[in-house]
């Protein structure tokens, strides 16, 4: 095995880490921010959950250039030249990652990628090879997609405290709100597995097909959950009020656990590529020493990704998990519930129209959405601050990062 493809293994896997201890982990910050479950049950599940989405329904075919940013046929006269440049960018967007998660803020893994490819683009093709349209649309999806995760979060949160949570006995409204609750969670966690964590896989099953599909899933589920809450009805229904919250917001914890593993599972099914597909990419070029386009992942690389991610999860994602989960707002359950499920549905509506949004970017615009239902009190303005700062800069600070390690890779050959 050539040297240049045994360094892009090692790169890439310190990517995958990173990806795990930012991206994954803020995928638990609800559930360990509600107290649903420990750090230690939370790294766990997502661990597991992560692995089974990257290696089982990850990205098998990956483009030569995530999400088709640069024109790669600038390299054809000399395709290790774009080797040396994928093998700088996941360097970039690693180190940058691994900054962010030392300081516990969640950015984008996928636009940390994508501005470490412009920058490697921008010095070798020059600014006419890039698809300034398409990052474009990235820079607009900083704003369209916290927005709109946090706008949805909050109209969700306030259904739920106004008929559930603020009612005179919340034991008894519980009884019929929160099979509601579970019909439209696992139908929109169905359609996320279906979408974001098994179209890798090509199914096939068609819009119609997988939303029928979605709401019997989801049917089921609201009717398994109106038998339990009947089989352990009680006079809680008498007990004080904040009694009665207790037990409705133990019905949420449950909830927010299984919405949470789903969000895990579709971040190894999809953000796993970032790590591999450059790598696959090394690879492919050093075989055929020419520019590939589609390329087939070997299963041994998806392995890889999805056991770096676990480890960058279990060994760093703390941090991240910490900040998002508790430090952005207050979480609890119920208020868990409302932020994945605002995430998953902006995720699957803009990915359905075709809009590059990032599905961490989408899921912090909930958190800030739940917390300011309770007004703007509720939130932590100089943390949020903070992270919408890391988003903004993600891009440029990943190109330069890119440009200096190519030029001292190039200093350091010759």
């Amino acid at each position: 095995m050539e040297a240049l493809v045994i360094t892009a293994i090692v790169v890439a896997a310190y990517m995958a880490w990173n990806i795990g201890a930012n991206d994954v982990a803020n995928s638990m910050a609800d559930a360990v921010g509600s107290k649903a479950l420990t750090i230690f049950w939370a790294v766990v599940l997502a661990g597991v959950c992560n692995f089974l989405g990257a290696v089982l329904v990850g990205s098998h075919v990956t483009e030569t250039v995530r999400k088709g940013i640069i024109d790669t046929q600038a390299f054809t006269h000399d395709p290790h030249i774009l080797a040396y440049g994928m093998i700088c960018a996941m360097l970039a967007a690693a180190v940058w990652l691994n900054l962010a998660s030392y300081f516990g803020m969640p950015v984008s893994t996928t636009h940390s990628i994508v501005g470490a490819i412009v920058g490697f683009g921008i010095l070798k093709a020059g600014f006419g090879h890039i698809y300034w349209w398409k990052l474009a649309q990235i820079v607009a999806s900083w704003f369209i997609s916290p927005l709109a995760g946090g706008v949805l979060a909050y109209i969700i949160f306030r259904l739920i405290s106004r008929h559930i949570l603020s009612v005179e006995k919340p034991a008894a409204a519980a009884r019929k709100g929160v099979p509601i609750c579970v019909f439209f969670t696992f139908t929109v966690m169905t359609l996320a597995i279906i979408y974001k964590g098994l179209k890798n896989i090509h199914l096939d099953l068609g819009s119609c097909t997988s939303v029928v599909l979605s709401i019997g899933v989801g049917s089921v589920a609201a009717w398994v959950s109106n038998l339990l809450i009947k089989k352990n009805r009680s006079r809680s229904s008498e007990l004080p009020v904040e009694q009665q919250l207790a037990k409705v917001e133990k019905i949420f914890a449950v909830l927010v656990i299984i919405t949470s593993c789903t969000v895990a599972f579709a971040h190894g099914a999809n953000d796993v590529a970032n790590a591999v597909g450059p790598l696959a990419t090394v690879a492919e070029i050093v075989r055929t020493n020419s520019v590939p386009g589609k390329i087939a992942v070997d299963i041994r690389f998806l392995v890889l990704g999805g056991i770096g991610i676990a480890i960058g999860l279990a060994t760093f994602g703390y941090r991240v998990m910490r900040v998002v989960g508790t430090k952005v707002t207050e979480i609890t359950p119920s208020r868990g519930v409302a932020a994945d499920l605002a995430g998953m549905v902006t995720v699957l509506a803009c990915s359905k129209m075709g809009l590059p949004i990032s599905t961490t970017h989408t899921l912090v615009g909930a958190i800030i959405g739940v917390g300011l239902a309770r007004g703007i009190t509720g939130i932590d303005r100089k943390v949020v601050g903070s992270i919408f700062i890391s988003w903004m800069v993600t891009v440029p600070i990943t190109a330069a990062l890119t440009i200096v390690f190519y030029l001292l890779a190039m200093w350091l050959l010759i």
